[in-house]
This record gives C-alpha cells, sequence and structure tokens, in this order.
C-alpha cells in the first residue's frame, strides 16, 4: 500500500485488494451518517458481481446472503457510516497504521465483510452479510433497527458476528443501559429567607447518598463477568445567586448485565429510589452472548478459545431481540474511534480476515 494520500473519491470497490488496501477505499469514501448512498451504491455493485450471492437492498441498506442449504446461517453485519469527518479523509499509512475517519469505526470491520464475501463461495454455513446506514446516530435513524422491524426474514440466523472494533478479541453480548430522571422539588424563597424556603438541591443529597452507597452486582453469563454501574451523570438546579431552588434534577445512568430484561432494569431503579419520582427517558435491551450455542463454541474455538464481556451498548443487542445470539469480533479499535487521529492496525485487520476464513471453512 502506498503512503501517498488517494487523489480523489474512488467510485468502485476492489474486493481483490487485501484487507488493508480495501479499509483504505472504504475510508476514502466520504459517508457520515446520513450520506451513505454513494458507498451503499458501490458495494452493492461489488456485492451483485459475486454469483454465488443473493443480494436485496432497502434504502441504503444492503444484504447479501449464499443459499447453499447448509445447517447453519451465520450473519457479518457492519455499519456503513461514520461520525463527521475531521479532517481525517483521505486515508494515509504511517508503518503499520491505516490512519483516516473510520478506520476502526468500522470501515476495517466493513472490509474484512467484503474480503470473506469475495473469497469463500462455498462456506460450511450459509453467511448473511449485513451492511446498513446511520449507526451512529440517534437510535430511530438506526439502518439494523429498520430491518429488524420491516425485514426481520433476512436478519434471520442461528448467530451473528458484528464487526465493531475489539482489536481482534471477542467480546460476548452486550450490557444494557437505561437513563432515569429524578425530579427533585421545594419551594422557592429568597436566600436572605431561606427557612421561608424549601431547598430542591439539598434534597438530592439522598439521591446521591444512595448512589454513593451503591454496590453493582457482577454476574458472570456464559463465562463471562459483567459488572453492572449506577451512576449520577447529570445535575441540574438553581435559579439565581440570591434564590432558594424549587427544582432539582438528577440524571442516573444504569448499566446492567444482559441477564435482565429493560423491565428487571426498572424495577430494579424503583427500589434503589423508592420515595422518589423515577421517570424512565432512555432505553435499550442488553444482549445475551449465547456462547453455549455450537456455532459460538466452534467459533471461539476458530478465534483463540477466549472471549471476554461486552461492557458497552452495541446493535449485537437488536440480533438478540430476534433470538439470534451474537457477538463483537472485529479489527478497529474502540479507543482510537471518533478521534481525529483515528487508526486502526494493518496487521488485525488480517489476522481478524484469516480467523473467521478458517471457521467459515474448516
Amino acid at each position: 500500500m502506498s503512503s501517498e494520500r488517494a487523489p480523489r473519491v474512488p467510485t468502485d470497490l476492489d474486493l481483490a485488494l487485501d484487507g488493508g488496501a480495501l479499509t483504505a477505499q472504504l475510508v476514502d469514501f466520504p459517508s457520515e451518517s446520513g450520506n451513505e448512498q454513494p458507498l451503499a451504491d458501490a458495494v452493492e455493485r461489488a456485492l451483485r458481481a459475486l454469483p454465488h450471492l443473493r443480494v436485496d437492498r432497502m434504502g441504503n441498506n444492503v444484504v447479501a446472503r449464499t443459499e447453499l442449504g447448509r445447517a447453519e446461517r451465520v450473519v457479518l453485519a457492519g455499519h456503513l457510516d461514520t461520525v463527521p469527518i475531521a479532517d481525517n479523509v483521505p486515508s494515509r499509512v504511517e508503518g503499520e497504521r491505516l490512519y483516516g475517519c473510520g478506520t476502526s469505526d468500522m470501515k476495517s470491520g466493513v472490509a474484512v465483510q467484503l474480503r470473506l464475501a469475495a473469497t469463500l463461495p462455498a462456506p460450511n454455513r450459509d453467511l448473511t452479510f449485513v451492511f446498513y446506514d446511520c449507526e451512529e446516530v440517534d437510535a430511530g435513524r438506526n439502518g439494523l433497527g429498520h430491518l429488524v422491524t420491516q425485514h426481520p426474514d433476512w436478519l434471520a440466523a442461528d448467530f451473528a458476528v458484528l464487526l465493531e472494533g475489539t482489536e481482534g478479541f471477542v467480546e460476548g453480548g452486550c450490557q444494557g443501559t437505561m437513563r432515569i430522571r429524578i425530579t427533585l422539588s421545594g419551594t422557592r424563597a429568597h436566600a436572605a429567607r431561606s427557612w421561608l424556603g424549601d431547598n430542591a438541591i439539598h434534597h438530592a443529597a439522598e439521591v446521591l447518598g444512595r448512589l454513593a452507597a451503591y454496590r453493582p452486582r457482577r454476574v458472570e453469563i456464559d463465562g463471562l463477568e459483567y459488572r453492572e454501574g449506577l451512576n449520577a451523570v447529570d445535575i441540574r438546579g438553581g435559579v439565581a445567586g440570591n434564590v432558594i431552588p424549587d427544582e432539582c434534577v438528577v440524571v442516573v445512568n444504569f448499566r446492567y448485565a444482559p441477564d435482565r430484561s429493560p423491565a428487571d432494569a426498572e424495577a430494579h431503579l424503583r427500589e434503589v429510589f423508592a420515595g422518589f419520582p423515577v421517570e424512565v427517558t432512555d432505553s435499550s435491551p442488553g444482549a445475551l452472548p449465547g456462547l453455549d450455542r455450537p456455532a459460538a463454541k466452534d467459533f471461539l474455538a476458530a478465534t483463540g478459545g477466549a472471549a471476554r464481556a461486552k461492557f458497552g451498548w452495541t446493535d449485537v443487542a437488536r440480533f438478540s431481540a430476534l433470538g439470534v445470539p451474537a457477538v463483537n469480533f472485529g479489527p478497529g479499535d474502540p479507543n482510537m474511534a471518533h478521534k481525529r487521529d483515528e487508526y486502526c492496525d494493518l496487521p488485525v485487520i488480517g489476522e481478524v480476515e484469516r480467523k473467521l476464513a478458517a471457521w467459515l471453512t474448516d
């Protein structure tokens, strides 16, 4: 690969390139959330040129599948969009690192998907390749979410791999997340006559005290330890420097293990904050890793036999909602996601591709 910057935006993808070079080509396709169409068009063209795949499209979401009648079907999924470009396109190579917007999140994973689609015409499992839009923006625009509601049959499978960046480690399932708002009320008064009022900010002391005393669970699922967390993430109150405030709002985020449902999580929060008004403002369920499934066991064996829990939330939860166990496994470095100097280590791209290819051909 050349370290020189690409002189122009490509119009087509070359699936004969190695994973690193293909990642660079993908990065050189600007595809900020909401502007994925040129890249989605190129992905569709490249996949339709492969005779062993059936290709469907909905909006800027492209789904390709083998139809070989295998005993198992596996989904390999990745999003096409990136966060806004920060003077980091076109891509560039320095040593063994590829720099550019989306290198880690997650065009290196998409490159691996495309390489496998091109090089495995007869895998040992039927494969479904899912490329979707608008992952980096609000959940209502998420292309995978739209496929779940409008074409769940396109996503039917025994196991799914989301190629989000994990530095080549298997991360099982994901934790759920819930945000609540606790609104504390008081009585407004002049600060010079505070006895005539009731300070709402002072009422937050008990809420914060319960948080400080809270001991989060650690729970093991399929051999993976998930660590829950309950934390205040915002607090607002105050009217003016001479006014006793009559309202204070505390926002709390609960990251919970995937053995809890959203209903379980909400019930737990209402128990923790009994006596206070609890309003759920945001909720996304977790995903069980499903590492006891045959496909998952084979996957772990092929990728080194070890996995770790996913503490954040990812789109594997959408597969879990369909009854499809899923893991995160991709070449990108999640610590570099969204940064101006975002990069991906080139050797890891090849390593992830080799491990997946071995699993799908042995």
